[in-house]
């Protein structure tokens, strides 16, 4: 049929790029024929999946966002790699070969990042629906399935491309592993976007009085933090221990700070952690009084836990609550102070790096699952106030505590020592108490993810719990 003939010239227009890219979407035969494309059409290709990427990006936001340079730029480190494994695999053109066949890596390239429109698209579409509530919630089902579906049809896409281009079955199946492998890794440590939520709008315009920078200020911050750290107590043999380090950074908000007030105090009386507990909080009011709540504060906070802790037996609980962005960094501020946004992998290092084995990580946050592939192993316990595409809800000055927090911690673990079962059971309240406000981008569906190690640690510690409480 004259409409599949190929296409025997050696340019074709952008516009016919662009339909032949997106024939390859649709998994149809290319009909480039030996053509191949000038660079300044491989340029604007990308250019217009970029623009497609960041308008379509910014409608999956519900309300305020900022453009983030970093995070479109890292969203395109791996085009450069996708080249390189694309020339390295695909076959070379030799006096044998079909001369009206479709060869060469720029015109496969060219091909493929229009093809992977289609897909991508529909993703981004998908979840800009549900942020816009334009899709009633359904289940956690809505999240991954259109995610799964997505990575189906690339890896059919690229195995029908290339083998349009000659590629060998091994090569083929070699290329489709490597994009895969690259499209794992972008997603695990590159997971920036174009644009954030914008947590200066988020927060409340009745905000509390900002802090005094002074000396003195300085000189007491210093030498409580050093008194704090120092009079961490040190773990009982043959007992297991619960430490925790308590993380409120963002200080415009004093729900945060009420939060981790009320951690604390429940970690101290509900787990036998007197004296083990440091909290950490970014608060005019409490200047004198708490650490600031900084990286650095952190690190060492969890380091001083680690050098008194048995840190082979006792378990370490770490509990961050403050604004997240989806680019899974938690708000930070301390105005005139300057405090920089905590990452999942900063949080990862500074245990690594403490050496301590058994961990319980809460995060309260806006898009917090995305702190979960970081940090989840075989000894830890990962807890998150909403998946990785979702906000939370409760986060308001108005508001005395988070939702997540308070129906986990203020409620459920009143009465349990278990908290995978406080977990399970906060859930269908946190849902129900979402819907009634109207929360606007749906249902926040916290995650857990429990190590198989650390289960077993978690119930002998429940045990021992329930026997001094008599429960």
């Amino acid at each position: 049929m004259a409409e599949e003939a190929t296409v025997s010239q050696s340019r074709l227009s952008l516009g016919r790029w662009l339909v032949e890219g997106l024939r390859a979407g649709l998994l149809l035969r290319p009909r480039i024929g030996p053509a191949q494309p000038a660079p300044w059409q491989v340029l604007a290709l990308v250019v217009i999946g970029s623009a497609l990427d960041v308008a379509l990006d910014r409608l999956g936001i519900a309300g305020d966002a900022k453009f983030d340079v970093r995070g479109l730029l890292l969203s395109w480190w791996n085009a450069g790699a996708i080249v390189l494994v694309a020339w390295w695999l695909l076959p070379r053109r030799d006096a044998s070969a079909d001369v009206d066949a479709p060869h060469g890596v720029a015109a496969w390239f060219a091909l493929w990042i229009t093809a992977v429109l289609l897909p991508n698209t529909a993703v981004q579409i998908w979840a800009a629906a549900q942020a816009q509530d334009i899709i009633p919630e359904g289940g956690d089902w809505q999240t991954w399935l259109p995610t799964v579906i997505a990575c189906v049809w690339l890896v059919a896409i690229t195995l029908r491309l290339s083998r349009g281009f000659g590629a060998p079955r091994v090569a083929n199946g070699a290329l489709t592993l490597a994009l895969a492998g690259l499209f794992a890794l972008s997603a695990w440590q590159f997971p920036d976007r174009p644009w954030l939520v914008d947590t200066d709008e988020v927060a409340s315009e009745d905000q509390a009085p900002g802090l005094q920078l002074t000396q003195e200020t300085f000189e007491a911050q210093e030498a409580l933090t050093r008194q704090v750290f120092a009079n961490i107590a040190k773990e009982r043999p043959g007992v297991t221990d619960v430490y925790g380090v308590v993380f409120a950074p963002y200080s415009q908000d004093d729900v945060f700070l009420r939060e981790s007030t009320m951690v604390t105090k429940l970690l101290e009386d509900r787990f036998d952690a007197a004296g083990r507990v440091v909290q950490l909080a970014n608060n005019a009011e409490t200047a004198e009084s708490l650490p600031w709540a900084t990286s650095l504060n952190l690190q060492r906070a969890i380091n001083a836990a680690g050098e008194k802790m048995d840190r082979e037996h006792d378990i370490l609980f770490v509990y961050l609550t403050s604004h997240g962005a989806n680019d899974f960094r938690l708000a930070a501020s301390n105005p005139p102070l300057s405090v920089e946004p905590i990452s999942p992998g900063e949080l990862r290092q500074a245990l690594d790096n403490a050496g301590i084995r058994h961990r319980v990580i809460v995060i309260s946050a806006c898009y917090s699952g995305g702190w979960v592939g970081p940090l989840a192993d075989e000894d830890s316990l990962v807890m998150t106030a909403a998946d990785a595409t979702h906000t939370s809800y409760g986060c308001g000055s108005g508001e005395e505590l988070t939702y997540f927090g308070r129906a986990v911690f203020d409620e459920q673990l009143r009465h349990t020592h278990s908290l995978e079962q406080a977990f399970n059971a906060a859930v269908p309240v946190i849902r129900k108490r979402e819907q009634d406000a109207g929360k606007p981008d749906g249902f926040s569906n916290p995650q857990m993810q429990m190590g198989g190690r650390m289960r077993p640690l978690l119930q002998e510690l429940e045990r021992r719990l329930d026997a001094m409480k008599g429960q």
